[in-house]
C-alpha cells in the first residue's frame, strides 16, 4: 500500500505541474480517477476571430487601394535610375503572334495552334555571321583551290614513297578457310544428340487454364462445422465505440491492490548522476 500511495502521489505531482504550466484551472482525484477543470472563459476568448488591421485604424478603409502609410515628399520627388526604369517596363505580350497564321499553300487548312515565331526565335534562327577581320585575313574564298604546277612536278623522296605504301599483313597471318562441302561430312551420334532441343522433364505439369469446370464431387460437398466457423468474418468493433472509452483513465481494482516487487522498486529508483 505504501508503494501504491507513493505512485499515486508522484502521478498527482506530475499532473499538477502540467496543470500549472497550462490553461487548466484545477486537478482533483475522485474514486480512482484524476479530473481536470478547464477555464471555459479562456476558450471563448481564443475562439474569437482575429481583428483586422483596418478595424483599429480610423484612416484605413478595407478593400481600397489606399496606402497604409503616406509616402514622404522625398520619395515622391525622387528621380528613378535607368535600371529602375528598365525594370518598370511591362513584359511584352506574345499572345498576339498566336493569331497570325502563315499563308496557306496548296489549299490546306492551317493548324489551329500554329503561328509566326517571335522576334527572339527569328533572331536565334539566323546563321552565324563571319567577323570582318576573319574575311580580310582569309587566304582563299573557297575550300577548293587548283594545284600549282610546282606541286604537280615535284619528285617525291624515298621516305615519302615508303610512307605512301599500304600496311602489309603480318607474315604469320592465315586467311579464313573455305567451307568444305557438307555432302562429304558424316555427323556423329554425339553431334546429333547435342543438336536436339532441350526436352521438358517427364513429371512436368503444364499450367492449368484459368477456367475449368467444377467437379460433381465439389458440387455435392457439405462443409464441416470447422469450415463454417473459419468462413465467418472477423468481428471488429465500430470506430466510434473504439475511440470512446469511459474507463480509459480509471485505475483498476487489481492495480490498486497490487504489491510492488523488490525488482520493480529497484527499477523505479531514479538514476544518480
Amino acid at each position: 500500500m505504501e508503494a501504491k500511495a507513493q505512485g499515486l502521489e508522484s502521478v498527482y505531482m506530475a499532473l499538477s505541474t502540467a496543470v500549472a504550466s497550462s490553461r487548466f484551472v484545477g486537478l482533483s482525484y475522485d474514486d480512482g480517477m484524476f479530473v481536470l477543470f478547464c477555464n471555459f472563459d479562456r476558450i471563448h476568448v481564443l475562439a474569437e476571430p482575429k481583428q483586422r488591421f483596418c478595424d483599429s485604424s480610423p484612416r484605413l478603409v478595407w478593400g481600397t487601394q489606399q496606402m497604409i502609410w503616406t509616402p514622404s515628399w522625398g520619395a515622391m520627388t525622387a528621380r528613378p535610375s535607368a535600371r529602375i526604369l528598365s525594370l518598370s517596363k511591362p513584359k511584352k505580350d506574345y499572345s498576339e503572334y498566336q493569331c497570325r497564321c502563315r499563308p496557306v499553300i496548296g489549299g490546306r487548312p492551317p493548324l489551329a495552334k500554329f503561328g509566326y515565331p517571335s522576334e527572339r526565335l527569328l533572331r536565334l534562327a539566323e546563321p552565324k555571321k563571319y567577323l570582318p577581320a576573319y574575311l580580310e585575313q582569309r587566304a582563299r574564298e573557297s575550300p577548293e583551290w587548283p594545284v600549282s604546277p610546282a606541286a604537280r612536278n615535284y619528285n617525291a623522296s624515298q621516305r615519302i614513297l615508303e610512307l605512301a605504301r599500304p600496311k602489309p599483313l603480318h607474315p604469320d597471318f592465315l586467311p579464313a578457310r573455305e567451307v568444305s562441302r557438307s555432302q562429304k561430312v558424316i555427323v556423329s551420334p554425339r553431334t546429333i544428340e547435342l543438336s536436339r532441343p532441350k526436352q521438358l522433364h517427364a513429371d512436368y505439369a503444364h499450367p492449368r487454364d484459368p477456367e475449368w469446370p467444377v467437379t460433381e464431387a465439389a458440387k455435392r460437398a457439405v462443409a464441416t462445422p470447422r469450415v463454417l466457423e473459419l468462413a465467418q468474418p472477423s468481428a471488429r468493433p465500430r470506430v466510434g465505440l473504439t475511440a470512446y472509452n469511459p474507463d480509459a483513465f480509471r485505475v483498476k481494482e487489481a492495480a490498486l491492490k497490487a504489491a510492488c516487487s523488490q525488482r520493480l522498486q529497484e527499477l523505479a529508483q531514479p538514476i544518480l548522476r
